[in-house]
């Protein structure tokens, strides 16, 4: 019996070393796990780190970008105003440069009439120059945008609704600058119809305002 026990305590001996030979083993592993751990929790940081100053940097770049066409915007309205000085019908309205309808085309048309070449002759040479100004980097276009007064086109002509008149008008203003040699890749046509109104009200004289070409020196 007692050469039993003795058995029975080694092998009881036994088991405990290899236990506490695997709890050493594991403990080993549980540090190498910490470690890489945390060298993957330092590189993360490091990680965010650089983005959070590559956000700071490229912020810091388009701010750069868009002051430097805020400055050339300026320095464009600046010439259109002296260039356009004593012709009635054009305006300044915030950012935008604005034409009314009635002085560059027909009533219901979209044919540009002399004065309007005219005087898009003069935009066009103006937008030549700026195009070699405007360093290469910063992706600029003149946005042209047209727009009717809230009365509905009847009579079934050629178009079919405000909608169709003021992208039309649109377009044949950017077509104009394009073959007077200005870039088509600087330049953006767009339709409102009746549906950005300066004057909110049904009366001749919002009528007349609401008619109009609008053109906004822009980002891309």
């Amino acid at each position: 019996q007692l050469e039993d026990e003795q058995e029975l305590g080694a092998d009881a001996l036994s088991r405990i070393a290899l236990l506490n030979q695997q709890l050493r083993a594991l403990r080993r592993q549980i540090g190498a796990l910490e470690q890489a751990l945390e060298a993957s929790e330092s590189r993360d940081r490091e990680s965010q780190t650089q983005l959070a100053d590559l956000g700071r940097r490229l912020n810091v770049a388009l701010a750069q970008r868009v002051q430097i066409l805020n400055r050339f915007r300026s320095d464009f309205f600046g010439r259109l105003r002296d260039i356009l000085a004593e012709r009635s019908g054009s305006e300044v309205v915030g950012d935008r440069f604005v034409f009314q309808s009635e002085v560059s085309f027909p009533s219901g048309s979209d044919a540009l009439n002399p004065a309007g070449q005219e005087e898009l002759a003069k935009l066009a040479a103006e937008l030549t120059a700026l195009e070699a100004e405007i360093p290469d980097d910063i992706d600029w276009v003149l946005r042209v945008d047209g727009h009717t007064d809230s009365r509905q086109i009847t009579g079934g002509g050629r178009f079919r609704s405000n909608w169709d008149l003021s992208a039309a008008r649109a377009i044949s203003v950017v077509q104009f600058l394009i073959d007077q040699g200005v870039s088509p890749l600087r330049l953006v046509a767009a339709g409102f119809g009746e549906f950005q109104p300066i004057i909110d009200e049904e009366n001749q004289a919002a009528y007349d305002r609401n008619r109009r070409i609008e053109l906004k020196l822009t980002q891309r």
